[in-house]
């Protein structure tokens, strides 16, 4: 088929992110296994290419309107689910050293042939919650950063992300619409995990009309051990 890049085009172009005709042929080929994926199982609801390029691809990339990834070494996504926004920051951004987690194995099926099929490397999946994760030794303040697009209050993704992050790191939460208010509530949980909010940038999607903010927070010291809790109290009950 012949795809047209050009919402992608116009959003790395506005990222100041420069793609090879190599990285823009892996994003075509991730559309397409996703595609053929998500006919045996769920893993989006968007599957129109355009949509794909814009609410997925170049969502997943605006991070880089809060934070250089030049400078940003390893990531893990937490609660990764198709692979956003880790897959698309690994092909837009090959030095990432990427670990994907996720509670479902059938999901991690899907990305371990994503990885394999463009060719990826420096990029692994890790099978658990949120939660069992972040005790794991290796895992447990490892990373430059941690990123999701959990849909969880800020009180509760600062619990299941901040834990990954070591001193001086980042955790970059993805929220459509503005968080003031969200922000606002999860001040204390933010400042029990050892972070603390360097930005909160607000934007339009390029090409849309749809509203993003990318909340940067910065680790600040480390996580007291007792956090993350057992896998469901987060969401249960939230540090406020």
């Amino acid at each position: 088929m012949n795809y047209d890049l050009t919402l992608l085009e116009n959003a790395v172009k506005e990222f100041k992110i420069t793609l090879s005709e190599e990285q823009k042929a892996q994003f075509i080929q991730y559309y397409e296994l996703l595609i053929e994926w998500n006919k045996v199982m769920n893993l989006t609801g968007i599957t129109e290419f355009d949509e794909v390029l814009q609410k997925h691809f170049a969502d997943s990339l605006s991070v880089v309107r809060a934070l250089d990834m030049s400078k940003i070494e390893s990531c893990i996504d937490v609660g990764t689910g198709a692979g956003f926004p880790g897959i698309p920051l690994k092909i837009a951004f090959p030095h990432l050293k990427v670990t994907l987690l996720d509670s479902l194995n059938k999901r991690l099926k899907f990305l371990n042939e994503v990885i394999e099929k463009l060719g990826l490397e420096g990029i692994e999946t890790v099978h658990g919650r949120a939660e069992d994760g972040a005790k794991k030794p290796e895992l447990r303040e490892a990373f430059d950063l941690s990123v999701t697009r959990a849909v969880a209050r800020v009180s509760v993704i600062s619990e299941y992300c901040l834990p990954y992050v070591k001193t001086g790191g980042y955790f970059a939460a993805y929220k459509s619409g503005k968080a003031a208010e969200e922000l606002e509530e999860g001040k204390k949980a933010i400042a029990v995990l050892g972070g603390k909010v360097e930005k909160t940038e607000e934007f339009l999607l390029p090409d849309s009309d749809m509203e993003r903010t990318i909340l940067l927070i910065k680790k600040v010291k480390n996580t007291p051990k007792k956090y993350p809790r057992k896998a469901g109290t987060p969401a249960k009950e939230p540090i406020v």
